[in-house]
């Protein structure tokens, strides 16, 4: 009861310092919000036993993030709400048994109700004018919300013009880096129990921010490869690198606004990683699902949603612009490797197709018996016809990367010359052999071919592994 009067007083003290300037715009309004942002870091992170804010505190917070005009707001809100999640989490594990030790007590979800979201409490109702009103407000988002907030960095990235770039779209992104964030910190401890739960991962932020009937999940797909890909163009007018030549926009004029000029690197490629990661949360939760409808945990009411990595596909087959970026952006090497397999199966003889009882791949669907398909003219020359020979040499390339990253704790011949493992039995062995001579297959079919950056690194790669382990 004394902690709860104590946090009341403190909350009533902490937001005065906003009131008389909340919906002002000057330099002692600024200085207010920035006041108010170090109270509430003094008194909830900076002492060890800190009192965890209330939800009106986190709600303001988070409406400076949200409305604040300039970097000296939006960056340290954005700071200081990550900082509170993490030292006060919404979701957490903990020992049910505190009398063991804590490596063997069993783990529980604990959840804390009352804790504020950024997300409203009902994903799946339409909106009312209240939440359409907190929006302009910088108020918590609902499902319509999240998909708008990503068509504006979808906008962003495809005109990517510097010009249009200022601290609103800045804002966004770390809007957009925070949501990300408070997605996967309640999605990674319904995940992390020794057997998967269905019920958990249902009633996850994330499932129902995409099960909800206000959002239209194939353009919500289609604007997160258009930020992400595009985000990464714009991304390789700060780098040197001449990989990223080919991709190159136009470089920032001395129009662009020095403050966002600088800060753009940074806040654009934690975007694009955030991006990233929540493609990557979805498919994780698309394979679960797979799985709890394969065990008959799923009823009617979870729906039907079209996996996510089918949509990608479709959207890098017929927007192949997209493609390059794509494979050079998206680095989590397990779906890079299933989306790239998945893409070359759409274009030749499909692997044996897994039953609802299926358990596992089987070995024609993986990198070697996809390489396998280049093992004769004939289906190399169908390949290249519908697929086209820079096409390939990038999947290829890229797959094998993957490969070689998900592989490399597996293969102790790899990184020990000495190891007495027989190398005819290792499956890195047949992969590397099987890329050269795939790329030798196409050299076969179409001599005037240039290779690539990326094939001519894969390549050398594979010979050197291969002369390494001979």
């Amino acid at each position: 009861m004394e902690n709860s009067i104590g946090r009341g007083g403190i909350e009533e003290n902490i937001l005065a310092i906003l009131d008389a300037s909340e919906t002002k715009e000057t330099r002692d309004a600024n200085d207010d919000r920035i006041a108010f942002l170090e109270a509430v870091r003094a008194a909830s992170i900076v002492p060890e036993s800190g009192i965890p804010p209330t939800n009106k505190m986190c709600a303001a917070v988070f409406r400076i993030l949200r409305v604040g005009k300039s970097l000296e707001l939006i960056m340290p809100s954005f700071q200081l709400l990550n900082e509170l999640d993490k030292r006060y989490p919404r979701l957490y594990l903990s020992s049910s048994d505190r009398s063991k030790s804590s490596s063997s007590a069993p783990l529980e979800l604990v959840l804390v109700k009352e804790a504020w979201l950024p997300f409203v409490a009902d994903l799946g109702t339409s909106s009312s004018e209240k939440e359409v009103a907190d929006k302009n407000l910088g108020g918590p988002f609902d499902s319509s919300g999240f998909h708008l907030l990503i068509q504006d960095l979808a906008k962003v990235a495809r005109d990517a013009n510097f010009k249009t770039l200022d601290t609103k779209s800045l804002g966004s992104m770390l809007v957009f880096q925070y949501l990300l964030n408070v997605l996967e910190g309640d999605m990674l401890p319904r995940k992390s129990g020794e057997t998967m739960n269905w019920t958990l991962l249902r009633e996850s932020l994330l499932n129902m921010v995409l099960g909800s009937r206000k959002l239209n999940y194939k353009v919500l797909v289609r604007d997160c490869l258009t930020v992400m890909c595009g985000l990464y163009q714009i991304q390789s007018t700060f780098s040197n690198d001449p990989t990223y030549l080919e991709t190159s926009v136009v470089k920032p004029s001395d129009n662009c606004d020095p403050a966002v000029a600088v800060a753009l690197p940074e806040i654009g490629n934690n975007t694009c990683i955030a991006m990233q990661k929540l493609l990557t949360l979805i498919m994780e939760l698309d394979m679960s699902k797979k799985e709890a409808d394969m065990q008959g945990y799923t009823t009617r009411a979870d729906g039907v949603r079209t996996p996510l990595i089918e949509l990608i596909l479709d959207e890098l087959t017929y927007n192949d612009e997209i493609l390059c970026p794509f494979l050079q952006v998206f680095n989590d090497p397990k779906w890079k490797l299933e989306i790239i397999l998945q893409y070359i199966w759409k274009y030749t003889s499909k692997p044996p197709v897994r039953t609802r009882r299926s358990n596992g791949s089987t070995d024609d669907a993986t990198l070697s018996g996809a390489l396998k398909c280049f093992s004769s003219t004939t289906s190399t020359k169908s390949i290249i016809k519908k697929i086209g020979i820079e096409v390939i040499q990038l999947l290829l390339a890229h797959a094998f990367k993957a490969h070689l990253f998900l592989s490399s704790g597996k293969c102790p011949a790899l990184g020990d010359p000495d190891s007495k493992e027989d190398v005819r039995d290792n499956p890195l062995v047949e992969i590397c052999e099987n890329m050269i001579s795939a790329f030798n297959s196409l050299r076969r079919v179409d001599e005037n071919m240039e290779v690539l950056s990326f094939g001519k690194e894969a390549l050398f790669t594979a010979a050197t592994i291969l002369s390494t382990m001979s």
